[in-house]
């Protein structure tokens, strides 16, 4: 018996058919950048730097009027070769406010704009590698400077008011939504538990199966980004929230064809979306609140109070599956700070002399 494609690979399968749709559209010396970039990057990543790409290419046929009659699949490397960096940076302009291919009104911030930035640079490295271009005026245009953001959590007592909330959301509530809020009662609060118990990112969590969990050990089999297995670890009051939804709630739906394993189901008796376990997130978390309150967030906050209880930078990176710790000081540095300021008023070097 072939043993079952698991959610990551499934995701995996249909984002190289994506890929390749895109690539379609796109002339075919980008289709070698992408073969070249897959050894080292995953299958999110390129599918995101195609999209980026694409815009790109739509963008010259929008404003290069020599470009004007090409489809996008018959702009040549010639046709790159004249860009100078001021294209560039009218491309970074454009990247504000764009109208998109079905007419819709597309917007970047300050982020995004690198973003795609960073994937041009990538683009023309590549082809100056392989001597298709003799320069990447890329790297001659400045990049946006972004902002350092603040992490955003949820404070202790907002931590036991969401659980609480949602416990008790149903008492305001009656006729359909009552009932819908029973179906689903412990299914959102064993995943907004296991987020604030474990800081795993909301992809990790609707790829769980329920043989993923190990009761005896209290861990879960999580595929971490880039592929890379990892036991995670949990607690007892995760524990408990993901037995009495098991016990309760899961164990009397049946599951649709194709989700049997899969561990939280949405109303529609399939594996819940990473878009439903957002929207699910932010409806609770803004009635406890005033914070925009994303599962993101959620793992903040669990990576904020074990920096705190440990002070172990390395032992957070690893839990939260960070490649790099520098990463985790990055976005725990003022954390380290508030640490070190703390420092300065544990040594005493006289003690204060009595009348």
């Amino acid at each position: 018996m072939a043993k079952p494609i698991t959610y990551r690979e499934q995701e995996k399968i249909e984002n190289t058919v994506k890929l390749r749709e895109f690539l379609t559209e796109l002339p075919p010396y980008v289709k070698d950048y992408f073969r070249a970039k897959e050894p080292t990057t995953s299958d999110k990543t390129r599918l995101s730097y195609a999209y980026d790409l694409r815009v790109f290419f739509r963008f010259l046929q929008e404003t290069n009027p020599s470009l004007k009659e090409k489809s996008l699949s018959e702009i040549s490397i010639q046709d790159l070769s004249l860009l100078e960096p001021v294209d560039f940076e009218e491309f970074q302009e454009y990247l504000k406010a764009y109208q998109s291919a079905d007419n819709k009104l597309e917007t970047n911030s300050r982020t995004g704009i690198a973003r795609k930035m960073s994937c041009l640079r990538s683009f023309y490295d590549y082809l100056c590698k392989r001597q298709l271009l003799t320069s990447n005026p890329v790297r001659l245009v400045d990049m946006p400077k972004i902002k350092e953001k603040a992490i955003i959590q949820l404070d202790p007592d907002e931590v036991a008011n969401l659980l609480d909330y949602i416990e008790n959301y149903g008492k305001q509530l009656s006729g359909v939504k009552l009932y819908h809020y029973n179906k689903q009662k412990y299914r959102d609060i064993a995943i907004v538990t296991l987020l604030l118990g474990t800081g795993v990112r909301v992809s990790e969590l609707v790829g769980l199966n329920i043989g993923d969990i190990d009761f005896k050990n209290n861990g879960i089999r999580i595929l971490r980004k880039g592929g890379n297995e990892m036991i995670v670890y949990f607690g007892a009051e995760v524990e408990q929230a993901l037995k009495d939804y098991l016990e309760i709630s899961r164990n009397s739906i049946t599951p649709l064809s194709g989700h049997e394993d899969a561990l939280f189901l949405s109303g529609q008796r399939k594996r819940i979306s990473v878009d439903a376990v957002e929207k699910m997130v932010k409806k609770y978390a803004s009635a406890v609140s005033v914070k925009t309150i994303t599962p993101h967030k959620l793992r903040s906050t669990y990576g904020t109070a074990l920096y705190r209880e440990t002070g172990d930078i390395y032992l957070v990176a690893d839990v939260l599956g960070h490649s790099d710790v520098n990463t985790t000081k990055k976005h725990y540095a003022k954390l380290s700070d508030e640490r070190r300021r703390s420092a300065s008023k544990a040594v005493v070097l006289r003690e204060k002399l009595e009348d």
